[in-house]
Protein backbone atom coordinates (compact mmCIF):
# COMPACT_ATOMS: atom_id res chain seq x y z
CA UNK A 1 0.00 0.00 0.00
CA UNK A 2 1.28 3.96 -0.99
CA UNK A 3 2.03 5.28 1.80
CA UNK A 4 1.59 9.40 1.74
CA UNK A 5 3.75 12.10 4.03
CA UNK A 6 1.66 14.98 5.10
CA UNK A 7 2.99 17.29 2.30
CA UNK A 8 2.14 14.85 -0.03
CA UNK A 9 -1.01 13.80 1.20
CA UNK A 10 -1.90 17.90 1.35
CA UNK A 11 -0.44 18.37 -2.32
CA UNK A 12 -3.59 15.37 -2.90
CA UNK A 13 -6.07 17.18 -1.14
CA UNK A 14 -5.20 20.97 -2.94
CA UNK A 15 -5.12 19.54 -6.25
CA UNK A 16 -8.34 17.96 -5.59
CA UNK A 17 -9.88 20.98 -4.39
CA UNK A 18 -8.60 22.71 -7.45
CA UNK A 19 -10.27 20.13 -9.53
CA UNK A 20 -13.82 20.53 -8.02
CA UNK A 21 -13.33 24.00 -8.92
CA UNK A 22 -12.71 23.34 -12.33
CA UNK A 23 -9.26 25.30 -11.87
CA UNK A 24 -6.40 25.09 -13.75
CA UNK A 25 -3.99 22.45 -12.21
CA UNK A 26 -6.84 20.39 -10.95
CA UNK A 27 -6.64 16.98 -10.78
CA UNK A 28 -9.34 14.25 -8.87
CA UNK A 29 -7.77 12.30 -5.61
CA UNK A 30 -7.08 9.08 -6.30
CA UNK A 31 -5.92 7.28 -3.12
CA UNK A 32 -7.16 4.07 -3.80
CA UNK A 33 -5.43 1.32 -2.08
CA UNK A 34 -3.57 4.53 -0.06
CA UNK A 35 -2.41 3.29 3.61
CA UNK A 36 -3.16 6.93 5.74
CA UNK A 37 -2.22 4.99 9.22
CA UNK A 38 0.49 7.59 9.77
CA UNK A 39 -0.51 10.53 7.59
CA UNK A 40 -1.22 13.75 9.77
CA UNK A 41 -2.76 17.16 8.38
CA UNK A 42 -3.65 18.58 11.64
CA UNK A 43 -2.05 20.69 13.90
CA UNK A 44 -1.45 18.27 16.81
CA UNK A 45 0.45 14.44 15.95
CA UNK A 46 -2.62 11.87 16.14
CA UNK A 47 -0.53 9.07 14.96
CA UNK A 48 -3.62 8.21 12.60
CA UNK A 49 -4.54 10.26 9.49
CA UNK A 50 -6.04 13.31 10.65
CA UNK A 51 -8.67 14.32 7.46
CA UNK A 52 -11.21 16.34 9.47
CA UNK A 53 -12.72 18.79 7.64
CA UNK A 54 -11.18 18.05 4.47
CA UNK A 55 -12.83 17.80 1.41
CA UNK A 56 -12.82 14.53 -0.24
CA UNK A 57 -15.82 14.41 -2.20
CA UNK A 58 -15.84 12.12 -5.30
CA UNK A 59 -12.21 11.59 -4.40
CA UNK A 60 -10.91 7.77 -5.00
CA UNK A 61 -10.25 6.19 -2.06
CA UNK A 62 -10.98 2.71 -2.79
CA UNK A 63 -9.53 -0.34 -0.35
CA UNK A 64 -7.53 2.80 1.45
CA UNK A 65 -6.68 2.46 5.26
CA UNK A 66 -8.20 4.55 6.94
CA UNK A 67 -8.79 2.86 10.34
CA UNK A 68 -8.47 5.13 13.36
CA UNK A 69 -8.55 8.14 10.87
CA UNK A 70 -9.79 11.48 12.20
CA UNK A 71 -12.75 12.36 9.11
CA UNK A 72 -15.01 14.46 11.33
CA UNK A 73 -16.49 16.73 9.42
CA UNK A 74 -15.20 15.64 6.62
CA UNK A 75 -16.90 16.09 2.68
CA UNK A 76 -16.83 12.59 1.76
CA UNK A 77 -20.06 13.11 -0.93
CA UNK A 78 -19.97 10.38 -3.95
CA UNK A 79 -16.53 9.20 -2.97
CA UNK A 80 -15.33 5.77 -3.81
CA UNK A 81 -14.83 3.85 -0.43
CA UNK A 82 -15.69 0.70 -1.80
CA UNK A 83 -13.52 -1.91 0.64
CA UNK A 84 -11.79 0.64 2.22
CA UNK A 85 -10.92 0.06 6.22
CA UNK A 86 -12.68 2.43 8.01
CA UNK A 87 -12.61 0.86 11.02
CA UNK A 88 -12.78 3.04 14.30
CA UNK A 89 -12.64 5.88 12.31
CA UNK A 90 -13.94 9.20 13.59
CA UNK A 91 -16.48 9.61 11.52
CA UNK A 92 -18.82 12.59 13.20
CA UNK A 93 -20.46 14.99 11.50
CA UNK A 94 -18.86 13.46 8.30
CA UNK A 95 -20.59 13.75 4.86
CA UNK A 96 -21.10 10.38 3.18
CA UNK A 97 -24.06 11.33 0.90
CA UNK A 98 -23.80 9.49 -1.87
CA UNK A 99 -20.87 7.51 -1.00
CA UNK A 100 -19.49 4.05 -2.68
CA UNK A 101 -19.65 2.27 0.65
CA UNK A 102 -19.64 -1.27 -0.78
CA UNK A 103 -17.89 -4.17 1.37
CA UNK A 104 -15.95 -1.10 3.02
CA UNK A 105 -15.55 -2.04 7.52
CA UNK A 106 -17.03 0.49 9.22
CA UNK A 107 -16.61 -1.74 12.51
CA UNK A 108 -16.33 0.29 15.71
CA UNK A 109 -16.47 3.77 13.56
CA UNK A 110 -17.11 6.84 16.51
CA UNK A 111 -19.87 8.68 14.76
CA UNK A 112 -20.93 6.54 12.13
CA UNK A 113 -24.99 6.81 13.73
CA UNK A 114 -24.34 10.79 12.76
CA UNK A 115 -22.67 10.01 9.58
CA UNK A 116 -25.61 7.50 8.56
CA UNK A 117 -28.11 10.56 9.44
CA UNK A 118 -26.71 12.96 6.92
CA UNK A 119 -27.31 10.04 4.22
CA UNK A 120 -25.12 6.72 4.11
CA UNK A 121 -27.67 4.00 2.43
CA UNK A 122 -27.40 0.46 1.61
CA UNK A 123 -25.82 0.22 -1.85
CA UNK A 124 -28.44 -0.32 -4.67
CA UNK A 125 -25.99 -2.96 -6.47
CA UNK A 126 -22.72 -4.47 -5.34
CA UNK A 127 -21.66 -6.31 -2.19
CA UNK A 128 -21.42 -4.91 1.21
CA UNK A 129 -20.79 -5.43 4.61
CA UNK A 130 -23.82 -6.02 7.21
CA UNK A 131 -24.07 -6.53 10.98
CA UNK A 132 -27.03 -8.31 12.65
CA UNK A 133 -27.83 -8.65 16.71
CA UNK A 134 -29.36 -12.58 17.29
CA UNK A 135 -29.70 -15.09 19.73
CA UNK A 136 -27.11 -17.85 20.86
CA UNK A 137 -27.47 -20.34 23.93
CA UNK A 138 -25.47 -17.96 25.97
CA UNK A 139 -27.46 -14.70 25.00
CA UNK A 140 -27.48 -12.71 22.46
CA UNK A 141 -24.71 -12.11 19.81
CA UNK A 142 -23.44 -10.09 16.65
CA UNK A 143 -23.06 -11.33 13.38
CA UNK A 144 -21.28 -9.99 10.78
CA UNK A 145 -22.80 -10.93 6.84
CA UNK A 146 -21.81 -10.53 3.27
CA UNK A 147 -24.64 -8.97 1.43
CA UNK A 148 -23.96 -10.48 -2.46
CA UNK A 149 -24.02 -8.53 -5.11
CA UNK A 150 -27.09 -10.76 -6.87
CA UNK A 151 -28.90 -10.48 -3.64
CA UNK A 152 -32.18 -8.25 -3.53
CA UNK A 153 -32.43 -5.26 -0.79
CA UNK A 154 -34.47 -3.22 0.44
CA UNK A 155 -33.90 -0.27 2.86
CA UNK A 156 -36.83 1.84 3.81
CA UNK A 157 -37.43 5.10 6.23
CA UNK A 158 -35.57 3.51 9.26
CA UNK A 159 -32.64 1.60 9.61
CA UNK A 160 -33.73 -2.07 9.65
CA UNK A 161 -32.48 -3.17 5.96
CA UNK A 162 -33.40 -6.04 4.69
CA UNK A 163 -31.82 -8.60 2.00
CA UNK A 164 -33.39 -11.60 -0.22
CA UNK A 165 -30.33 -13.76 1.23
CA UNK A 166 -26.70 -13.26 3.08
CA UNK A 167 -23.68 -14.94 3.78
CA UNK A 168 -22.42 -15.16 7.18
CA UNK A 169 -18.77 -14.39 7.54
CA UNK A 170 -18.69 -14.59 11.24
CA UNK A 171 -20.16 -15.02 14.45
CA UNK A 172 -19.16 -13.26 17.46
CA UNK A 173 -19.19 -14.27 20.66
CA UNK A 174 -20.83 -17.95 19.91
CA UNK A 175 -20.59 -20.80 17.43
CA UNK A 176 -23.64 -20.30 15.85
CA UNK A 177 -26.52 -18.09 16.42
CA UNK A 178 -30.25 -18.13 15.61
CA UNK A 179 -33.12 -15.81 14.69
CA UNK A 180 -36.31 -14.59 17.46
CA UNK A 181 -38.71 -15.24 14.64
CA UNK A 182 -40.43 -17.88 12.96
CA UNK A 183 -39.49 -19.73 10.78
CA UNK A 184 -35.87 -19.92 12.85
CA UNK A 185 -32.88 -18.95 10.83
CA UNK A 186 -29.66 -20.39 12.20
CA UNK A 187 -26.28 -18.52 11.43
CA UNK A 188 -22.91 -19.82 11.48
CA UNK A 189 -19.94 -18.98 9.86
CA UNK A 190 -19.42 -19.81 5.40
CA UNK A 191 -22.85 -20.99 5.48
CA UNK A 192 -25.87 -18.75 3.49
CA UNK A 193 -28.63 -17.78 4.73
CA UNK A 194 -32.03 -17.41 2.79
CA UNK A 195 -35.51 -15.71 3.58
CA UNK A 196 -38.33 -18.17 3.22
CA UNK A 197 -39.71 -15.36 0.77
CA UNK A 198 -39.34 -12.13 -0.41
CA UNK A 199 -41.26 -8.92 0.00
CA UNK A 200 -40.28 -6.40 -2.75
CA UNK A 201 -42.63 -3.43 -1.14
CA UNK A 202 -39.45 -1.17 -0.01
CA UNK A 203 -41.52 0.32 2.94
CA UNK A 204 -42.73 -2.56 4.82
CA UNK A 205 -39.63 -2.78 6.79
CA UNK A 206 -40.48 -5.96 9.08
CA UNK A 207 -41.50 -7.82 6.26
CA UNK A 208 -40.08 -11.03 4.62
CA UNK A 209 -35.81 -11.30 4.14
CA UNK A 210 -33.21 -11.07 6.44
CA UNK A 211 -32.59 -8.42 8.07
CA UNK A 212 -29.42 -6.07 9.18
CA UNK A 213 -28.20 -2.86 10.09
CA UNK A 214 -25.08 -0.94 7.94
CA UNK A 215 -23.08 -0.62 10.66
CA UNK A 216 -22.60 -2.90 14.16
CA UNK A 217 -23.34 0.00 16.53
CA UNK A 218 -27.03 -0.28 15.23
CA UNK A 219 -27.08 -4.00 15.53
CA UNK A 220 -25.78 -3.81 18.92
CA UNK A 221 -28.27 -1.35 20.18
CA UNK A 222 -31.45 -2.91 18.54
Amino acid sequence: MKRYTPDELKAVLDAHLKWLRDEEGGSRADLSGADLSEANLGEANLGRADLSGADLSEADLSEADLSEANLSRANLGGANLSRADLSRANLGEANLGGANLSEADLSEAVGSDLALAMGMHIPPEGPFWAWKKVRSVNGYVIVKLLIPAEARRSHGSERKCRAEFADVLEVIGADEGFSDHAPRTNYRAGERVTADSWDEDRWETCSHGIHFFITREEAEAY
